[in-house]
């Protein structure tokens, strides 16, 4: 299940799609989600793997204590976890939905706080996807990440929205239900 601010600004990305596979960046009006503004973000595209941070919003520039502005989204996640990332992005980029990203921001001094990242494609003004509209919601008290230095973000899980979540299954013992 989604943080509430991942789903509000996911049915935002939908309602401006509607009938489109994805809505044009001339169609996001941030003055509707203003409250969220701080924890947004606009990536770019210019070929797969390259992601430069367009927009970042001021929490984000405050938890990484920098200006992320052309910096390449894939730096800021864990070696091993790139390629996942950037093979997911292409993959919602070809068929778009937004991608749920589930991890954890970890500092110098190894403090974690979770993190949910959600991020949806854009079409640019030459017709083809360009550019990801994201939102970057941690999901534990930032105040222990403050005075840190963000050092990488960990991957979790990686899911495309609307996705069914892991299938409960029944458990027995000697025959009785038990879950």
């Amino acid at each position: 299940m989604a943080h509430p601010n991942t789903e509000r600004l996911t049915e935002y990305w939908r309602a401006r799609a509607g009938a489109f596979s994805a809505p044009a960046r001339i169609d996001i009006d941030p003055t509707e989600f203003i409250d969220l503004l701080p924890q947004v973000l606009i990536v770019g595209r210019r070929e797969a793997g390259d992601l430069p941070f367009r927009l970042i919003g001021g929490l984000i520039a405050d938890l990484h204590q920098r200006d992320l502005r052309g910096v390449n989204l894939l730096s800021l996640w864990a070696d091993a976890d790139r390629a996942a990332l950037r093979l997911a992005l292409e993959q919602v980029r070809r068929r778009p939905e937004p991608l749920i990203i589930t991890g954890e921001i970890r500092t110098d001094v190894d403090v974690k706080v979770g993190l949910e990242m959600m991020l949806a494609p854009l079409v640019g003004v030459t017709g083809v996807i360009d550019r990801y509209l994201g939102l970057y919601q941690p999901l534990g008290m930032t105040a222990r990440l403050m005075g840190h230095s963000v050092q990488t973000l960990k991957l979790l899980n990686l899911s495309r929205c609307g996705e069914e979540g892991p299938r409960l299954r029944l458990a027995a013992v000697d025959g009785r239900r038990i879950a």
